[in-house]
C-alpha cells in the first residue's frame, strides 16, 4: 500500500512531483506492539521491584492522607457531574477544531474555505444548542432555587392536565 499525503494530512504544502511517502501497516503493528510491551513491562517491573508489606493501617481507606471520619458511603451532589460533563464536552470540542484550524489555509488555497468554515460552524452550533438546553433546564445552576421548583411544578401540572384530557 502507498499513502499519498494531502494538504489535510499536513500543514506543509506538498511539492509537485515529490515521490509519495510509503506507508506500511507493519510500522503501525510494531509501534502498537512496543507500546503494549512498554506498558505491561512497566507494570510487571513495578510489581517485582516494589516492597510488599501489607498492614491493617495501609489497607485502611484514606482521602488526601487523612484518616476517614464518618460513613464512607456519602452521596455527592450530581450537579457536579453535570457541570464537569459540560466542561469535558467543550474541551473535546477544542481537540476536534484544532486540526481543522491548523490546515485552514490549505482549504482556502484549494477554494474550500467556505466548506471548512461551514462544517466548523455547524459543529459549534450543535454544541451551542446543547449548551442552551442545559442552561434552560437549569442544570448549570450550582444551587437550584425556587425558579426550578416552579418550572418543575408547572410541568407536572401541565402533564397532569394532558393526561386528564
Amino acid at each position: 500500500m502507498t499513502w499519498i499525503p494531502t494538504p489535510v494530512d499536513s500543514a506543509f504544502p506538498i511539492e509537485e512531483g515529490a515521490p509519495p511517502v510509503p506507508f506500511h501497516f507493519a510500522n503501525v503493528l510494531i509501534f502498537s506492539g512496543l507500546a503494549i510491551f512498554f506498558v505491561l513491562g512497566s507494570l510487571l517491573a513495578g510489581r517485582l521491584l516494589r516492597p510488599n508489606h501489607p498492614t491493617a493501617e495501609k489497607s485502611m481507606i484514606y482521602e488526601c492522607g487523612e484518616k476517614p471520619i464518618g460513613h464512607a458511603w456519602y452521596n455527592f451532589n450530581p450537579r457536579f457531574y453535570l457541570i464537569a460533563l459540560v466542561f469535558v464536552i467543550f474541551e473535546v470540542e477544542i481537540a476536534f477544531m484544532f486540526p481543522v484550524a491548523s490546515v485552514y489555509k490549505s482549504f482556502l488555497d484549494r477554494g474550500q474555505g467556505l466548506l471548512a468554515f461551514a462544517e466548523i460552524f455547524v459543529f459549534v452550533a450543535i454544541l451551542a444548542v446543547g449548551l442552551a438546553y442545559v442552561w434552560a433546564m437549569g442544570d448549570i445552576e450550582w444551587v437550584k432555587g425556587l425558579k426550578q421548583d416552579v418550572i418543575k411544578a408547572a410541568r407536572e401540572k401541565a402533564d397532569a392536565a394532558r393526561k386528564a384530557a
